[in-house]
């Protein structure tokens, strides 16, 4: 027979806080069927090659312009010190998103148009871009935004 001691109810709380959590963490990351900024791009495909160096805190270039329909594949290398991201939204999507990684700081993005590169590591993204606007890359990483780590894409 199991007996509940003063710790249990905590216990019980304790647990029930950390899968509220998990669940909040675990729907942040699920994949999108639509993206703002376009689609993943298809290997079969021809694309455009734009290299994009990481270092703190800045993304170079900071602004790139692409035409509409166009497929870039994105070789992404962290020239710095640390761990940054590269993440394509607008910019809006990017605020709400930082916000979260604020509260799960090691958080790691699975999704095609987000990855994180380890210092002196690289990694590609392929991406289709279907709609015209301007998007913005960012680092996510807390405190990497706020520094400057973002950059813009112009889609026309």
């Amino acid at each position: 027979m199991m007996r509940l001691t003063k710790t249990g109810p905590l216990t019980i709380l304790t647990i029930q806080l950390f899968l509220a959590g998990w669940s909040t963490m675990a729907s942040a990351h699920e994949h999108h069927s639509t993206y703002s900024a376009g689609e993943p791009g298809d290997p079969k495909k021809p694309s455009r090659t734009i290299e994009i160096a990481m270092s703190e805190m800045e993304f170079d270039p900071y602004r790139i312009e692409v035409k509409r329909g166009e497929q870039i594949r994105f070789v992404l290398r962290n020239v710095g010190t640390e761990d940054h991201e590269f993440l394509l939204a607008t910019t809006g999507e990017n605020l709400k998103h930082a916000e979260l990684m604020k509260k799960f700081p090691h958080m790691e993005h699975d999704d095609p148009n987000g990855v994180r590169v380890g210092p002196k590591k690289s990694a590609e993204i392929l991406w289709k871009f279907t709609k015209a606007g301007t998007f913005e890359y960012s680092c996510l990483i807390p405190d990497h935004r706020e520094y400057g780590m973002t950059g813009r894409v112009v889609v026309k």
